[in-house]
């Protein structure tokens, strides 16, 4: 087998976890500081479930015969150049957010964004024709992916080392609370007889990003951008009030003050600012962006984006027509991956990203398989009944996605990028979903649709997912690597090895090749420094 295609380098794993220092364990349940800094972490995660609302809403407005009304009974081809325009907003905006998240702090994309999402909101909602309803999704696509790409990394920047990867796992998972809002919201309002019953679920998408706006003047800003400023005492002031309750004399503050300081020092020091270049300069880097770009187009390309953004479609394909009952069960199919995404986001640290990573992908292959098979069976002999296993097929291949990918998608993105890479990185991630979202809204309802050669036969759409996710399975074994353990700056090691750009915390002058004893030698560090 070529070197180049083979099983990870455990190795590089192992010593990156025995290198991780032993942290005193804390209880963010007894410290009032750290309370406060997780509610604003809540806070930020909203803005993933904005992004979950609009892919309820445009699902649920195909559902209600007003929104179809008043847009004029659009095609399938005009369904799909709507959901597009979200994620052409989206693209346009995304090359920005880097420049404004390393320039002026992660707080200044998220409102900026916010502010342009509530305006946004208040047109859609208030849309008396199509071409100002797509107008409206531009802009919220353009706003959303301001806050978007900016949110999760001030939560892994901002968050205890002891949680980080929870709470950053987390975010994303919000995505199906969103969705499911909408989708319970539409579910009450249809019986509205008049415009109402869109306009309304469509204008309360604009409260997630008022909530943003009214508590982040007081979220504090990432102490690693503080860091690259030389705002240093700010940064230290910000992780002993958040991490230690205000003693700036805290074992792990010192830590991860020193490291953080340290490690910013020796990534800048040949070169300034960072470019997308150095992305193919090293083979550590080169190996972040094939996974990077892999996430994005994995997360939207695995069948999951057909079934959320066309379920209608679905639905009637297995022999489901009533609106009614549509709605009930795309509501229903939001609260099983919203218990499904966040149980998998708690266990993260206990079970590991790979392993996860592996059971999601080879259980929405085995559904997919099943959900063909069922389909096909159905299209055969018209039995309402295999229509319904056919559905319950679909269903497991979401809570099989909901196990790593809901989740996972952002967090692990952001944890396996270098600081001055951070920025940039989750901008391809999310750009590569982008693009994979605005091709899967173009060419989707196409072969299902009325007019389309596979109308009627959902299944042959599935089968071929199910070819494309093996292929995501085998990619999938052969790259993801295990990050579980390191810190956010040694996690360096694993993709960089000895050439990892990452500080060795030392009292004497000499460099610790291991950390896992006490870590009381960072506030000396400090205190010389």
């Amino acid at each position: 087998m070529s070197p180049h295609f083979k099983r990870p380098n455990q190795t590089s794993v192992v010593e990156a976890q025995e290198a991780a220092p032993e942290l005193p364990p804390v209880s963010w349940t007894k410290s009032p500081n750290m309370r406060k800094l997780y509610f604003y972490c809540i806070v930020l995660c909203i803005c993933s479930a904005t992004t979950g609302y609009d892919g309820s809403l445009m699902n649920t407005s195909q559902l209600l015969k007003s929104w179809q009304v008043t847009m004029g009974h659009p095609s399938e081809d005009t369904l799909g150049r709507l959901s597009a325009m979200y994620s052409i907003g989206s693209i346009v905006s995304l090359p920005i957010v880097p420049w404004l998240s390393d320039k002026f702090g992660r707080k200044t994309p998220i409102t900026v964004g916010c502010v342009v999402m509530v305006i946004a909101a208040a047109v859609q909602a208030a849309s008396m024709s199509r071409p100002q309803y797509e107008g409206a999704r531009f802009f919220m696509g353009f706003g959303n992916s301001m806050a978007q790409l900016s949110c999760p990394m001030l939560i892994t920047e901002i968050a205890h080392p002891q949680h980080r990867a929870r709470i950053t796992t987390i975010y994303n998972c919000l995505w199906n609370l969103g969705a499911l809002i909408c989708g319970w919201l539409a579910f009450g309002t249809q019986h509205i007889p008049s415009t109402w019953s869109w306009r309304i679920p469509t204008l309360i998408q604009g409260i997630f990003s008022v909530i943003q706006l009214t508590f982040i003047w007081w979220i504090p800003e990432s102490p690693r951008w503080l860091l690259s400023k030389d705002r240093n005492d700010e940064a230290l002031r910000m992780l002993s009030h958040y991490h230690a309750d205000g003693n700036d004399s805290d074992a792990t503050v010192m830590f991860e003050y020193a490291e953080m300081k340290e490690t910013l020092r020796i990534e800048f020091l040949h070169q300034k600012t960072s470019s997308y270049m150095d992305f193919i300069k090293t083979k550590g880097n080169r190996k972040r962006l094939i996974i990077i770009v892999s996430l994005g187009l994995f997360s939207q390309w695995s069948g999951n984006a057909l079934i959320s953004y066309y379920a209608g479609i679905i639905y009637k394909g297995a022999g489901i027509t009533g609106q009614t009952e549509q709605l009930g069960l795309d509501a229903g199919n939001k609260v099983l991956s919203l218990f499904v995404s966040i149980s998998c986001a708690l266990l993260v640290d206990r079970v590991g990203r790979r392993p996860l990573f592996l059971a999601a992908t080879a259980g929405m292959l085995l559904f997919l398989i099943l959900a063909t098979i069922t389909g096909q069976q159905y299209a055969k002999k018209g039995t309402l009944g295999i229509g319904y296993v056919n559905i319950v097929f679909v269903w497991l291949h979401g809570v099989s996605y909901s196990l790593a990918w809901s989740g996972l998608l952002v967090a692990y993105t952001v944890e396996i990028l270098p600081y001055k890479l951070r920025a940039k990185g989750v901008f391809i991630m999310n750009l590569s979903v982008q693009v994979a979202l605005t091709i899967n809204n173009y060419v989707n309802p196409i072969p299902i649709s009325e007019g389309g050669g596979w109308f009627g036969q959902n299944w042959k759409l599935f089968a071929c997912y199910a070819g494309w996710v093996l292929l995501e399975l085998v990619w999938v074994y052969y790259f993801y690597v295990e990050t579980r353990g390191p810190t956010l700056e040694e996690i360096a090691r694993i993709f960089d090895g000895d050439n990892a750009e990452v500080a060795d915390i030392d009292i004497d002058g000499k460099g610790l090749s291991n950390r896992n004893g006490s870590i009381k030698e960072a506030h000396e560090h400090v205190e010389k420094s």
